[in-house]
C-alpha cells in the first residue's frame, strides 16, 4: 500500500517542482515575429484623382455607374469608394488561384505600363488570401492599384459570378462594357480600351 502510494505520489511531486522551477525563471523576449513583406501594388489614393490626360467619355450617357461599394485597398488607408474612382479606369478582377486570372495579369500589367496617364488601370483581388494575392503580385511584377474584395460584393452588385472579370469604366465613371470571356491577352485588351474608351494603346 505504501509503495503505491508512493508511485502515485511521485509523478505530483515532479510535475509541482516543474512548475515552481518554471515560473521562478524570468520570463524570455517575446518570440521574433517576421516581418510583414512590403506590398507589390501602388497606394489607391489616385484612384480618386481623374488621370492626367484622360480621354474624354463618350457622346451617349448609356451605361450604370460604378456600384455603391466601398472596398479596402490592399496597400491599407482608407477604404475607396467606387463611385468616387475617376475614370477612364480598366478594371480586373481577380484570383491567385484562378488560372485564367494568373494567365492574363501580366497583359494588365503591361497595358498599366502603356496608359501614360490617359486611363487608369485598377485591380479588385476578391474571395483570395493577402498570402497569395500578395505572392502573385510579386511574381508577375504587378504594380497597379488593388482594391480587396474578399465577399465578392463587386461581382455580385454587377450580377456577374466569372473569373476573370474585366471592367471598362469612362471619365464619367460609368460601366461601357463588362467582359468575362476568359484570359485576355495583349491585343484583345488593346481592342477593347479602344472600341469603349477611344483609346489607342
Amino acid at each position: 500500500m505504501t509503495r503505491r502510494l508512493a508511485y502515485l505520489l511521485v509523478p505530483l511531486l515532479l510535475a509541482a517542482a516543474g512548475c515552481t522551477a518554471a515560473t521562478e525563471e524570468p520570463p524570455g523576449p517575446p518570440p521574433a515575429t517576421r516581418a510583414e513583406r512590403p506590398s507589390p501594388f501602388a497606394d489607391c489614393a489616385p484612384l480618386t484623382v481623374a488621370p492626367a490626360s484622360a480621354a474624354p467619355a463618350p457622346g451617349d450617357t448609356t451605361g450604370d455607374p460604378l456600384p455603391d461599394l466601398a472596398l479596402n485597398c490592399f496597400t491599407g488607408g482608407a477604404p475607396v469608394k467606387l463611385r468616387d474612382v475617376r475614370g477612364p479606369a480598366v478594371i480586373n478582377v481577380w484570383a491567385s488561384w484562378c488560372g485564367p486570372c494568373r494567365k492574363e495579369l501580366p497583359a494588365f500589367q503591361r497595358l498599366s505600363e502603356r496608359a501614360d496617364g490617359r486611363f487608369q488601370v485598377i485591380g479588385v483581388n476578391s474571395r483570395d488570401s493577402r498570402g497569395g494575392a500578395q505572392s502573385l503580385g510579386e511574381d508577375f511584377g504587378v504594380g497597379f492599384p488593388m482594391l480587396v474584395d474578399q465577399g465578392n460584393a463587386f461581382e455580385r452588385a454587377l450580377e456577374r459570378n466569372a473569373f476573370p472579370l474585366t471592367v471598362l469604366v469612362d471619365s464619367d465613371g460609368r460601366i461601357r462594357h463588362v467582359e468575362g470571356t476568359g484570359a485576355l491577352d495583349d491585343a484583345r485588351l488593346a481592342a477593347l480600351v479602344r472600341a469603349h474608351l477611344g483609346v489607342r494603346v
